[in-house]
Formats: structure tokens, C-alpha cells, sequence
């Protein structure tokens, strides 16, 4: 019986007809095609883009020079040099990223005591040289100075899952 039943559906052409009903149920759908440079999508809030220095709301810069997002870089991308200041409170004085080692794995943010380094929601980073993709500390907080709203927001957002 099953070989009629094969038959019967290769002469009707079933398949065919099965394809140009679903297409055109779809043709009359609304489209979901996005005209991406003026349109984007949604990001999650655990979204881990380019990366960013934070400040505290006085305007201090939040990193205490733990080092603690260097250790634990698995490209070692990171390079830190800190000295102490006058109130005896440490700071960074050279923080560096090189992007083309990173792998944008987050160790880096989730080692970080105080929220400092955070991987932010620019993912429209792409430069023409290497030297531009090595990233000082005052890129880093030009960035987050500029997506510090964006980021508090996806900290936020994110919050109960940390």
C-alpha cells in the first residue's frame, strides 16, 4: 500500500503544492527584513561588545587597579600599570586592550570588583589598521563616557542574574 500511496503523491505533485501554499502564506506576512543602517535590532542585555572604562558619578574614574581583568584574560590582552597617589588609594596609569588578541569572553567584566571595565552595546567598531584596534585608557573611558547610559541601563537589566 505504501508504494501507491508513493505514487499517488509523486503524480499529484503534493510536495509541490505543500511549498507554494506556505509560500504564499508568507508572502502576505509582514516582512522582517531590517534596512540595517538606519534600522537595528534588539540587543540582549548580556550583549558583549566593544569595551568601555566606567566612571563613578563625581567623575572619578571607577578602576582601583586590581588587576584582577588582567590575570584572568585568557589572550592576555589586557595590560595594566598602576602607581599609588597621594591619599594612598591606588589608580591606573597605563590600561591597555589589545582588540585584535581579545575573544570578547567577559572574564574580564565579571572579574571586575567594582564594574570598571564592561563590554558595552557598540558592536560597529571595525577600524582599517591594528594600531587602531589597540585600545589606551583614554579610549576606554571616551567610551564608556559615551555608552555610559546604554551600559548602566544593560547593568541593570541584568542585575538579578548576576
Amino acid at each position: 500500500m505504501g508504494f501507491f500511496k508513493g505514487v499517488g503523491r509523486a503524480l499529484l505533485l503534493i510536495e509541490l503544492l505543500q511549498g507554494l501554499a506556505m509560500t504564499l502564506r508568507y508572502m502576505f506576512k509582514p516582512k522582517v527584513t531590517l534596512n540595517y543602517p538606519y534600522e537595528k535590532g534588539p540587543l540582549s542585555p548580556r550583549f558583549r561588545g566593544e569595551h568601555a572604562l566606567r566612571r563613578y558619578p563625581n567623575g572619578e574614574e571607577r578602576c582601583i587597579a586590581c588587576k584582577l581583568c588582567e590575570a584572568v584574560c585568557p589572550p592576555q590582552a589586557i595590560t595594566i600599570e598602576a602607581e599609588p597617589r597621594a591619599d594612598g588609594s591606588r589608580r591606573t596609569t597605563r590600561y591597555d586592550i589589545d582588540m585584535v588578541k581579545c575573544i570578547y569572553c567577559g572574564f574580564c567584566e565579571e572579574a571586575c570588583p567594582v564594574d570598571a571595565i564592561v563590554e558595552g552595546p557598540n558592536y560597529e567598531f571595525a577600524r582599517e589598521t591594528r594600531e587602531e584596534l589597540m585600545y589606551n585608557k583614554d579610549k576606554l573611558l571616551a567610551n564608556g563616557d559615551m555608552w555610559e547610559t546604554e551600559i548602566a541601563a544593560r547593568l541593570h537589566a541584568d542585575a538579578p542574574y548576576r
